[in-house]
């Protein structure tokens, strides 16, 4: 099935370096030839013997141990593989990668290599939470790296939440998805993913917003690109880089973002992720409002914002073939989606609670119930990242069945 193709696998350190066993045993079994680089404190957790062992080829670790193999140099070692694969990939092997280090051997072999790259984040959720390592993945992002996880779950430590490395056949199908192009699933369609906020000015300095932060729709993006449709995002403000290969549009108020949903062309999937605010000023002051002498409150006057999701969701010849909206909800979530999907008229609800307390509103994991209209399909707890994956090959079924 693999015809060969060539897996250097970077291993990191960290608890979830044995999965790495169980990956490059899957990687032989799909017919991948797997050479292994093994980090200082990658050996902390798992041996060079059993890697050799399982790959059937030696285990590189130190840099300057191939000055004297001239043969495999590091140069030769990154460019000898079709694909690199870090997994586990730590906090600080992804931060030395987003600033180009070359202290070690697997830093030094992914700054030299020509070939694409896939990280396998893994770390503890408060270091994959922190500000430094959403810099060094939108860093890596931008800069063409994929990424597959991390999922939410129960940490070696003992805490919960995103920070999992993702299942060894999560990784397998990744990087199918990598090194087989022409086997894409959406390959030939097109897709619109909306996401973010949008900003509605009161005056020159403020608006009316929400705090969404964009990831789930950006992820979305990421994820139908990977199997192949044509992406286009239409995104509000957010601080998400754009994903590699997605054409993105940015735009501030939903007006623009309607406008430029209609401006794209025609569509055969479309995403609406974004949280479109519902109301925007009828006379959008041009100087700042100041406060009134006798402590009154300015009244503003609201006027509702144009209907992205049921616009494009009217029937005709332009209408995408499948039509997918969202449903941020803190109440009845259940039964409020399902008036959403009846009304909006689209094909799709993928409906979330977003009460403060579940932290989805800008955090990385979501909880999400896909509803139909066969029915509603209630997923676990996951990354952001996995649900756009999970998503994207939902769309992908819906395509191969029509």
């Amino acid at each position: 099935m693999a015809s060969g193709k060539r897996i250097l696998l970077i291993i990191g350190g960290g608890i979830a370096a044995y999965k790495s066993l169980d990956l490059i045993r899957k990687l032989r079994t799909e017919g991948f030839r797997v050479r292994c680089i093994l980090t200082r404190a990658g050996a902390q957790f798992v041996t060079p013997l059993s890697v050799a062992s399982l790959s059937g080829d030696k285990v590189y670790s130190e840099l300057f141990d191939l000055m004297s193999e001239a043969e495999m140099g590091h140069i030769e070692l990154s460019r000898d593989a079709d694909l690199l694969v870090a997994a586990p990939a730590t906090a600080d092997l992804m931060a030395r990668m987003a600033q180009g280090l070359a202290d070690d051997l697997a830093a030094t072999t992914l700054l030299a290599t020509d070939k694409p790259v896939l990280i396998a984040p893994a770390m503890n959720v408060r270091m994959w939470e922190h500000a430094a390592t959403r810099r060094n993945l939108s860093t890596l992002r931008r800069d063409g790296v994929a990424v597959i996880g991390p999922n939410a779950g129960e940490m070696a430590c003992g805490e919960f939440g995103p920070g999992r490395m993702a299942e060894p056949e999560e990784i397998v199908s990744a990087i199918k998805g990598l090194l087989a192009p022409g086997a894409r699933p959406l390959a030939g369609l097109r897709a619109l993913v909306t996401s973010g906020p949008t900003h509605e000015p009161i005056d020159p300095v403020r608006y009316i917003a929400n705090r969404s932060s964009g990831k789930q729709g950006y992820a979305i993006a990421a994820a139908l690109r990977s199997l192949g449709a044509e992406t286009v995002l239409v995104s509000g403000p957010s601080g998400e880089a754009a994903p590699p290969g997605v054409k993105t549009h940015r735009v501030e108020t939903a007006c623009q973002m309607l406008e430029a949903c209609l401006g794209a062309g025609q569509f055969d999937i479309a995403v609406c992720a974004a949280a479109v605010a519902d109301w925007r000023l009828a006379d959008q002051s041009s100087r700042k409002i100041k406060k009134r002498a006798d402590g009154r409150a300015p009244a503003l006057q609201l006027t509702e914002n144009p209907d992205i999701l049921h616009t494009l969701s009217q029937p005709g010849a332009t209408r995408p073939r499948l039509v997918i909206g969202f449903a941020a909800e803190t109440d009845d979530l259940g039964v409020n989606a399902r008036r959403k999907l009846e009304k909006k008229g689209c094909d799709w609800i993928v409906a979330n609670d977003v009460s403060p307390e579940t932290g989805i509103m800008g955090g990385d994991s979501n909880t999400i119930h896909l509803l139909t209209a066969e029915g509603v399909e209630d997923w676990p707890a996951m990354s952001k990242t996995e649900v756009a994956r999970h998503l994207a090959q939902r769309i992908a079924s819906f395509f191969a069945q029509s």
